[in-house]
């Protein structure tokens, strides 16, 4: 009986090597792996001595042979292949031991391109694949955390073919996603070094694959029948997974939503903006002059909503932020940054979650899942398209920047969405609502009187106008690009309303 061993991380593998030898197998090896057994004096035979050929090209070429290969493939039970063993003098290996050059350790450490070139791995992978496939006949090993067990199972002389599939499936799952890390470095090289005409990259390529490590199990999903864990996506950087946790019970499904949700809204203003959020809904949005100012004016927006909800601040949260915060029942705060004061104040409430944000949004594809599949897009990072005054009546200067910042708003408000403002505070928000003038309506009387009012679409009625102007709205921002926007420019102009397109709508489902 045979095994080979090549390995690059060298942990247990004097162990495993004696073990072998004790129950009756040869061992053979290559390079820096021969050397090391050697030296601890286990008798090895180099891979050299069975394929009649040297290691060349700098060991890039040592273990690619029919000898090796035809060894490892035949399968044991088949008359044909074991007589093409025996008539080409192939021995069978019985045991494949190798784990793979660290490419992905080595890409963590900055190493030039033609440096990373000789950590991508071609025999490894190619032994271990090639053991996986016949594991009816060969026990691969891919991890030195496996030697233990194997060692145990083997000793036993139990049946051991369920185990031999399992070694195999582990075999996949890591050239998988070694040849993944591979490519995703390589498409890297390749945006970073061609110059790209605008618009010739492939955003959505033939096939795609997605490399998750599981970050954390939640405390339940949406609900606490529902289990629930948080992946974090191999080779793509995001603000979610790179917060800290200063406070507060671990979180779960609806939080981190919750939490992405608030800090996209005030990650999209340059000004001290704070957001509040209740099922991934804002109920208060408003920019202040710092922090307390900015948190004080979201919370008055909707006073009842805000409880039990969710906070960002774009500004660093200081200790008379902080108390005013805990006079309210809040799940979670999170801000790019606390002060000693402010942490001390919040953590006297043990459960209240405190998170510290410390990266902006990456702008990347979103990626939602579906049954069976999942769906990706682009990011909504734009606002207008062209910003055109339709009616009679054109807004003021500080209407058309009260109008650009509901629009803002609109963004992260679920369709049908509309948003009132006064004074850079989404006082109104109607959300999710199954059609535009009950949207408005909730919007315009929660708001009482507000002097904005922005649409997510266009509209096919006068009906919002009509309400907007009872409610003392002045101006009115909205997609446009109905067959019956006449209808509602008209209702404009007879009301004596601004009306202004931006040839852009802003769906959000």
């Amino acid at each position: 009986m045979n095994a080979l061993i090549s390995v690059f991380y060298k942990e247990g593998v004097l162990e495993l090597a004696r073990f072998l030898m004790d129950q009756g197998y040869d061992i053979l090896s290559s390079g820096g792996t021969a050397r090391y057994l050697k030296e601890a004096g286990i008798p090895v035979r180099g891979v050299e001595s069975v394929t009649g050929f040297p290691e060349i090209l700098d060991g890039r070429v040592k273990t690619l042979h029919p000898n090796i290969h035809g060894g490892i493939l035949a399968r044991r039970d088949d008359a044909s292949h074991m007589e093409t063993l025996a008539r080409e003098q192939i021995e069978p290996i019985d045991v494949v031991c190798v784990n793979l050059y660290p490419f992905e350790e080595k890409l963590k450490e900055g190493l030039s391109f033609e440096e990373m070139i000789e950590f991508i791995d071609i025999g490894g992978p190619s032994m271990l694949r090639s053991a996986a496939k016949n594991f009816s006949g060969v026990y691969v090993l891919s991890d030195p955390a496996q030697y233990p067990e194997f060692m145990k199972r083997l000793q036993s002389g139990k049946e051991l073919e369920s185990y031999r599939r399992q070694l195999a499936l582990e075999v996949f799952r890591r050239t998988s996603a070694y040849d993944h890390s591979i490519s995703q470095w390589l498409e890297a090289q390749s945006k970073t070094d061609q110059a790209m005409d605008a618009g010739s990259e492939e955003l959505f390529p033939e096939t795609l694959t997605l490399k998750l490590h599981k970050l954390q199990d939640l405390r339940y999903g949406e609900n606490p029948h529902q289990k629930g864990a948080f992946y974090g996506i191999e080779d793509q950087s995001g603000f979610m997974t790179t917060l800290t946790q200063l406070n507060g019970k671990s979180m779960g499904y609806i939080n981190f939503k919750d939490l992405e949700s608030a800090w996209r809204i005030v990650c999209d203003f340059d000004e001290p903006c704070c957001a509040a959020v209740k099922h991934n809904t804002p109920c208060g949005v408003a920019l202040g002059s710092d922090a307390l100012g900015a948190y004080t004016r979201a919370h008055d927006c909707d006073p009842v909503s805000i409880f039990g909800g969710i906070v960002a601040v774009n500004r660093e949260v200081d200790g008379p932020t902080a108390e005013k915060m805990l006079e309210t029942m809040l799940h979670i705060v999170c801000a790019p940054g606390f002060t000693e004061e402010a942490l001390e104040r919040l953590r006297t409430r043990k459960n209240l979650i405190v998170i510290q944000m410390n990266d902006q949004p990456s702008r990347s594809l979103s990626v939602i899942s579906t049954d069976g599949g999942l769906l990706l897009q682009e990011e909504d990072q734009m606002l207008v398209d062209d910003l055109k005054v339709v009616t009679e009546k054109a807004p003021s200067p500080e209407e058309m920047e009260e109008l650009l910042f509901a629009m803002k708003v609109v963004k992260f408000v679920k369709s049908n969405a509309i948003v009132v403002t006064r004074d850079r505070a989404a006082i109104g928000i109607g959300g999710g609502f199954v059609n535009r003038i009950d949207a408005a309506r909730y919007a315009l009387e929660h708001a009482g009187e507000g002097v904005t009012l922005a649409s997510d679409a266009f509209f096919p009625f006068p009906d919002v106008v009509e309400a907007a102007h009872a409610h003392g709205i002045r101006a009115i921002i909205q997609p446009g690009g109905s067959v019956k926007d006449e209808a509602s420019i008209q209702r404009c102009n007879e009301l004596g309303l601004a009306m202004v397109f931006t040839g852009l709508r802003h769906f959000r489902h």
